[in-house]
């Protein structure tokens, strides 16, 4: 008797819904999940919580926001603060002015504004490239404090021209502990770390990383590369506003038009370039080295007792060398970044004979 199974053909064995690298990616994103919204709360002091990973995380956001731009597009900015400026200026003037709007709809607001002054700026890439592009987008960098400086309005009139973080809350709970911050931070950042992976993976990443190597054929195959050229820097500006707000707001406590200086736009380049460019995770390589070598640098000149480095400008232009000499050797000896480090080390790791 022949029944429905005996008529179905014989596909062999059941192949595995998820690959063996998928269930790995999944295993380490949950873990991460585990690391940062359970143990480090639990575990962090308010001084580790407040003054070392919020900054941390935060530039590495920063990070994750020039990288799509620099690393997957193959594209230059040299005002990145001027977008979190940008940022964190629109969501004070928001909940100044728009009286109940909620935390989520702030960041959004101000990402999307954010997002429509870097198309602004983005404009000369359609026509330069490389330095002069850097230089377009470096009129940014000294337009926005001048805005900023010069009309209180965006201050509420402020004779300081300082902002204040408004109280920072959602659904009720209170987010100005030093845990509350962090947790604000950290939610903020993974979303965005899953947005951010959702677009380099998509077409849209795909044709980024085409045009990066090589425009022209790019352009020959059909890949519209002005517009993709507008989007990237719409998407990184608009990464940059939300990260301009959480450093503004859930770090500092306050911000004025000179937080954002040429400063810390170098320094998010430098957290490109020593994290790896075309990576996201790197990222936050850069930002830890960048936020923990000053403090190990007071530490040391501490210990050491040198009088010489006992004045503050000598440690920093201590710090300024060790950043422009580690630059210079991870250029030369390895233009990925850490993050290329880590990855060869954990392949050489798999590849070792198992006794």
């Amino acid at each position: 008797m022949t029944t429905l199974q005996d008529t179905l053909p014989d596909t062999g064995p059941a192949a595995p819904i998820l690959s063996n690298a998928a269930l790995l990616r999944l295993a380490v994103v949950a873990a991460g999940l585990v690391v940062a919204f359970g143990i480090v709360p639990a575990v962090a002091t308010d001084y580790w919580l407040s003054s070392i990973i919020i900054p941390t995380v935060v530039m590495g956001l920063a990070g994750i926001s020039l990288n799509l731009l620099q690393g997957y597009a193959g594209l230059v900015s040299l005002g990145s603060a001027a977008f979190m400026s940008v940022g964190v200026f629109s969501a004070y003037n928001l909940i100044l002015r728009v009286p109940g709007l909620p935390l989520p709809a702030v960041l959004l607001l101000s990402g999307l504004i954010a997002a429509a002054v870097g198309v602004f700026f983005g404009l000369p890439a359609l026509r330069f490239r490389g330095f002069y592009l850097g230089a377009s987008t470096l009129g940014a960098q000294f337009f926005f404090p001048w805005l900023f400086t010069n009309y209180p309005w965006f201050s509420n009139d402020s004779q300081s021209l300082t902002i204040s973080a408004p109280r920072l809350e959602f659904l009720g709970y209170d987010l100005q502990s030093p845990v509350g911050r962090y947790l604000f931070v950290a939610t903020v950042t993974a979303l965005l770390i899953g947005l951010a992976f959702l677009v380099v993976r998509s077409r849209l990443g795909r044709e980024w990383m085409a045009i990066r190597d090589q425009e022209t054929a790019a352009s020959v195959l059909g890949i519209r590369v002005a517009r993709r050229k507008l989007q990237a820097y719409a998407i990184s500006s608009f990464f940059l506003g939300i990260t301009g707000v959480l450093w503004g707001f859930a770090y500092l406590g306050t911000a004025d038009a000179h937080t954002y200086n040429l400063d810390k736009s170098f320094q998010v380049l430098f957290i490109v370039l020593i994290g790896g460019t075309a990576t996201i995770f790197g990222n936050f390589l850069g930002a830890a080295f960048i936020v923990l070598t000053p403090i190990l640098l007071d530490h040391l000149v501490l210990a050491a007792n040198i009088a010489y480095l006992s004045d503050q400008g000598a440690i920093t232009n201590l710090q300024r060398v060790i950043f422009g000499a580690i630059i210079i050797f991870i250029l030369i000896k390895e233009p990925d970044g850490l993050s290329a480090w880590i990855r060869r080390g954990a392949e050489a790791l798999r590849a070792r004979p198992k006794t």
